[in-house]
């Protein structure tokens, strides 16, 4: 009995053994199987380039200081432009040069959980908190002509002291290196302050050209421009007195050449920065004393803010700093018989629209689709 008890028992032992070892083995087999069931689950999981690229629906705020005049709208129809071939939709905040209810505007589009936030203009004072939170939130910012130096951050600008210094030196050597002229500009903008420092050093390389008057305003720019140029054309009523007038925007450009023209001043020329379609028409009148602007298509300006920031959104790496190329745009270069508009010019002017800078293969596949 007890011998057979232990047969009993080392027959069950010899099962379990069996039974055991073929575990082991199916689970050694697993094992060596589980690299290349991983690899196959990671080719199934891992997003293909096309998925990657896939950033259609999302939603974009643009936090605008202001929104004045033909430059600005053109610049938002280029960001429009730009996030609707990628699927997205644009909400437009303006805080009318509220540099507080910019910042509001901020916290708005934050609180509202946009997908990517486009800055344009603005002040690091007004903005850098607001800046911060977004990137905490995950929430990507790319900003235009504003002083924000936030890691992860990049900002556009548009070439400011290179613009100046064309038309400044235009003005020169239209001037023979000597005259009275009037400047048009206003603190507290990035922008300002980049070409402020290309007419000072202006002023000192032209000793012979004297500054006879210097103003200008953000609010109602061209009117006010006109208003107080009127003012200054009766203060210097002489052929002579003036020799042109430089100002740092397309706004105050389009103000002082109607007041020049209104008072039958024609030998007083005009020089300005930024361009739009109704500059054009000016710049194109032989009877404007506007006769040149440098300036970066306003609609690319929108586009390449908005390519940077999709790279962002598809976790690309991006510059801290994009400076855009200006051109220089003068009357003698554009037709005499015809009209032209932005989207024409580079018919006209090399290096105008057009630009390609802030394109991937990527997105120029996710236009497509």
């Amino acid at each position: 009995m007890r011998k057979t008890k232990l047969v009993s028992v080392f027959i069950i032992l010899a099962f379990v053994a069996t039974f055991l070892a073929a575990c082991g083995q199916k689970e050694s087999n697993n094992a060596s199987q589980t690299p290349a069931a991983s690899a196959k689950a990671g080719e199934s999981t891992k997003p293909t380039e096309a998925a990657k690229t896939d950033l259609s629906g999302k939603k974009i705020a643009l936090i605008m200081q202001f929104n004045t005049g033909t430059f600005s709208s053109q610049y938002v129809e280029g960001v429009k432009e730009q996030v609707e071939k990628l699927g997205g939709k644009v909400t437009v905040f303006v805080a009318d040069t509220d540099l507080a209810k910019m910042a509001s505007n901020l916290d708005a589009a934050i609180n509202q959980k946009f997908d990517g936030i486009l800055i344009d203009h603005g002040t690091a004072e007004a903005l850098e908190a607001g800046v911060k939170k977004a990137l905490e939130k995950k929430i990507p910012v790319v900003s235009f002509d504003s002083i924000l130096t936030v890691p992860g951050v990049t900002s556009l600008e548009q070439g400011d002291q290179k613009m100046a210094e064309s038309t400044l030196e235009q003005l020169a050597k239209d001037a023979g290196g000597k005259g009275n002229i009037v400047k048009v500009w206003v603190a507290g903008f990035a922008p300002m302050e980049r070409r402020q420092l290309a007419y000072q050093a202006f002023q000192k390389k032209y000793p012979d050209i004297k500054e006879v008057a210097a103003f200008g305003t953000a609010k109602d720019p061209a009117l006010d421009t006109q208003t107080q140029m009127e003012a200054i054309l009766k203060k210097y009523p002489n052929k002579g007195d003036i020799t042109a007038v430089w100002t740092a925007w397309d706004e105050f450009a389009k103000g002082a050449a109607r007041a020049i023209q209104q008072a039958g001043r024609t030998e007083i020329k005009v020089y300005g920065i930024d361009l739009s379609d109704e500059d054009l028409q000016l710049l194109q009148d032989p009877k404007s004393p506007w006769v040149a602007s440098a300036a970066v298509d306003p609609k690319d300006i929108g586009r390449v803010q908005v390519r940077y920031l999709y790279q962002k959104l598809h976790g690309d790496q991006t510059p801290e700093k994009v400076v855009l190329d200006p051109v220089y745009v003068s009357r003698d270069q554009l037709p005499k018989d015809k009209q032209v508009n932005t989207t024409q010019l580079s018919e006209y002017v090399k290096g105008w629209g057009g630009s390609q800078q802030g394109y991937t293969d990527w997105l120029k596949a996710a236009e497509k689709k």
